[in-house]
C-alpha cells in the first residue's frame, strides 16, 4: 500500500525572490490531521566537468546560510519553468567558463525531502571547450580543477558537504567503474 497525505488547506505564509513558504493542513492514512510547513523553490541545475584527462572543474565559494566556503559543482537555481539541461549548461559557461560537446545525464537529488519541494537534476559534461566566464552580479568564486579521484577522495573525508555534488561525483564514479 502506497502511503500518502492529502492537502486540506495552504497558507501562503512568504513569497521571496527564491523561495515561497506555506503551511498546509494535511490529513493522514488514519484520517488524523496535522501540520507541515513547505519551503517551495524552483529547483536547481548541477554539471560536473570532466575533461580529457579525467580532472574535475570544480568551484569554491562562501555559502552565507553555513558561515564557511563550500565545495561545490557548478549549479544555479532554476527560473520559473526553466529548462534544467539548459540552465546547467548555462551555469558551466557562467562559473567556469566552459561549454561541452558531451552531456550525461545523472538523474535528480531531492535535497531536503523533509520540508523542501527543491529538486536538482545533474549532468556529467566532457568534450570541454574554454570560453569566456561571466559570473553573476555579487558571485564570488574560485574554479579549480583537480584529479577526479582527489575530488572523491574530498567527498569520503568529509570536506565535501554539499549534497548535490557528492551524489554527482559518487553516480559519475560508478559509471567510470563499468567502462
Amino acid at each position: 500500500m502506497a502511503h500518502t497525505e492529502t492537502m486540506l488547506e495552504s497558507k501562503e505564509i512568504f513569497n521571496g525572490r527564491v523561495i515561497r513558504v506555506t503551511v498546509d493542513k494535511v490529513q493522514l492514512e488514519d484520517g488524523t490531521t496535522s501540520t507541515r510547513e513547505i519551503v517551495h523553490h524552483h529547483g536547481g541545475a548541477c554539471i560536473l566537468p570532466v575533461d580529457a584527462d579525467g580532472s574535475v572543474t570544480m568551484v569554491r565559494q562562501f555559502r552565507y546560510a553555513f558561515g564557511e566556503e563550500i565545495w561545490e559543482l557548478p549549479a544555479g537555481k532554476l527560473e520559473a519553468d526553466e529548462d534544467p539541461f539548459e540552465a546547467a549548461k548555462r551555469e558551466l559557461s557562467e562559473e567556469c567558463g566552459l561549454t561541452a560537446d558531451n552531456f550525461i545525464d545523472l538523474g535528480v537529488v531531492y535535497a531536503t525531502v523533509g520540508y523542501d519541494s527543491e529538486k536538482i537534476y545533474l549532468w556529467a559534461a566532457t568534450g570541454l571547450h574554454s570560453t569566456a566566464q561571466h559570473l553573476d552580479a555579487g558571485e564570488f568564486l574560485d574554479v579549480v580543477k583537480m584529479p577526479f579521484d582527489e575530488a572523491l577522495g574530498l567527498v569520503m573525508d568529509g570536506t565535501i558537504k554539499d549534497s548535490k555534488t557528492q551524489v554527482a561525483l559518487l553516480k559519475y564514479a560508478q559509471l567510470r567503474a563499468k567502462v
